[in-house]
């Protein structure tokens, strides 16, 4: 009786001690709830699987010439904050990267879509908005003809007037990195040409709920951008171009775009799915 008890006692010590510490060290749970992508901030990243179009050297752009509007928008959760690198959340027609200001600064969150104007040249629309690490934070960056550009955090906008009366660009010949869309990063270090110290680089940490739409999303004037129920999902619609769930079982090297436009992905370098405990730790 004695030895059960004593036992009795050390599982409420085990209880007690260790499964916080245990669910402290486990990744965080998802906001909106099951699997996510996670990324090791050296050369993970996903990119859009050609398998299907084996004739195609390069994927080509996701949303269409006569996009009049576009909203580009994830759950991340940085973990590992890089010095002179831009460490990439997605890429292609659009940049969405973060950049460590250092102490001062902290993490700023960077939006800029390819446009073009009426003699043909690409411009970029930026804005920069304060970033949190190690915990998960709602980004979206959104803009089109006759609206102004805008960069998301949460429920954070930077607004830029440079958005009005332009449209999406049909040529990326003159980016500096590879043109396929990508999540994460390229797979290698690459200088950057407009900032000579620094490199497009890796994102470290945890992707969710990426959703490529043909419509500014959020009503800037308004505020409260940040999707209003903890574990909500982006839903798809006639206006959805891509949305990636990530909640294909852990480990899982595959993911489905659920709007049924089949941009599908595969990760490359070790990015899989993961995910954590429902109950989260306080």
């Amino acid at each position: 009786m004695k030895t059960l008890r004593n036992l009795s006692i050390f599982g409420c010590l085990f209880l007690l001690v260790f499964i916080p510490l245990r669910a402290e060290s486990l990744p965080p749970p998802s906001p909106a709830g099951g699997n996510y992508l996670a990324l090791d901030g050296v050369d993970d990243h996903a990119i859009l699987d050609l398998e299907p179009f084996a004739l195609l050297e390069t994927f080509g752009l996701l949303l269409p010439k006569d996009t009049d509007a576009f909203t580009f928008e994830a759950w991340i959760y940085p973990t590992t904050l890089p010095k002179k690198i831009d460490a990439v959340i997605l890429s292609q027609q659009v940049r969405l990267y973060f950049r460590n200001l250092g102490p001062e600064g902290g993490l700023r969150l960077m939006g800029g879509a390819y446009l073009a104007r009426a003699r043909g040249h690409a411009a970029m629309a930026f804005g920069m908005v304060k970033l949190s690490p190690n915990q998960w934070n709602h980004v979206a960056f959104q803009g089109g003809k006759g609206l102004n550009t805008a960069v998301i955090v949460n429920d954070v906008a930077r607004i830029s007037q440079g958005g009005q009366g332009i449209t999406l660009a049909d040529d990326l010949s003159h980016a500096e990195h590879p043109q396929n869309f990508t999540i994460g990063g390229f797979g290698e270090k690459i200088q950057s040409r407009i900032h000579g110290d620094h490199f497009w680089g890796h994102f470290s940490g945890y992707i969710d709920e990426v959703r490529i739409s043909k419509v500014a999303r959020y009503n800037i004037a308004k505020g409260r951008f940040t999707p209003p129920k903890k574990r909500e999902k982006f839903k798809n619609d006639a206006k959805t171009v891509a949305l990636w769930h990530f909640d294909e079982p852990s480990g899982t090297r595959k993911f489905s775009d659920t709007s049924g436009n089949a941009y599908h992905l595969v990760g490359k370098n070790g990015a899989k799915t993961d995910g954590a405990l429902a109950i989260e730790a306080h």
